[in-house]
């Protein structure tokens, strides 16, 4: 399994039974394939019942998500329009939400719309980090080249302050507390050593660090 799907499995296993849950594009989407039927994924243009990708005599352009990719509705679906969707992700009915980020602080600040010379648009991120109940971060733990993207303070314009819940990476799994990020899962073969060694915040180990599952 490439690392994208490793990232995108283990961060559906927040999701419980009955959730309404909004995944963001890039990795977050794949999250989808990983999930008990009784999930209701949400797309913030106008739809809760998003179902697969569509594919040949299924593609019609009625359905798209809001990163413009056709799929599939589910039975039962629910079609609205965008105010409305706004309307449900600010009453605090969305369980989770799983979205990509350029960057993490330490104090659950989330930074993933712009950087320099690229500004891709905020979209309804902004929404989603105040609105859902769990924040869930799914991204590879540097960049390409390398540098840390969970940082003492991010450096980049912010999406929103102070809520992600869980960082999901292809090395490890850390949780933001108030004594800071914990890391509490690691994949086998990673020691504690190598994962600090890309952060830039001193991570607290979890008493109890899970190996995170291959299967």
């Amino acid at each position: 399994m490439d690392n994208r799907r490793f990232i995108a499995r283990r961060a559906a296993q927040y999701f419980n039974e009955g959730d309404t849950v909004n995944l963001g594009i890039g990795i977050p989407s794949a999250c989808s394939d990983y999930v008990d039927p009784t999930i209701a994924f949400q797309t913030e243009n106008g739809m809760i019942g998003v179902g697969p990708v569509a594919k040949k005599l299924a593609i019609c352009d009625t359905y798209q998500n809001a990163g413009g990719i056709n799929f599939v509705p589910v039975m039962g679906a629910s079609a609205f329009d965008t105010a409305y969707s706004f309307a449900v992700i600010r009453s605090g009915r969305m369980a989770a939400t799983v979205l990509g980020a350029l960057q993490v602080a330490e104090n659950g600040d989330i930074a993933n719309w712009a950087s320099p010379g690229r500004a891709f648009g905020m979209g309804g991120a902004m929404d989603l980090c105040n609105g859902a109940r769990k924040v869930i971060v799914a991204m590879e733990l540097t960049t390409k080249k390398g540098e840390p993207k969970i940082l003492k303070r991010c450096t980049y314009p912010l999406t929103a302050q102070g809520c992600v819940n869980h960082i999901v990476t292809e090395q490890c799994v850390i949780d933001v507390t108030p004594e800071g990020l914990k890391l509490v899962e690691i994949r086998a073969g990673k020691t504690p050593e190598d994962i600090q060694a890309q952060v830039e915040p001193t991570l607290i180990i979890a008493d109890d660090l899970k190996i995170m599952d291959e299967e």
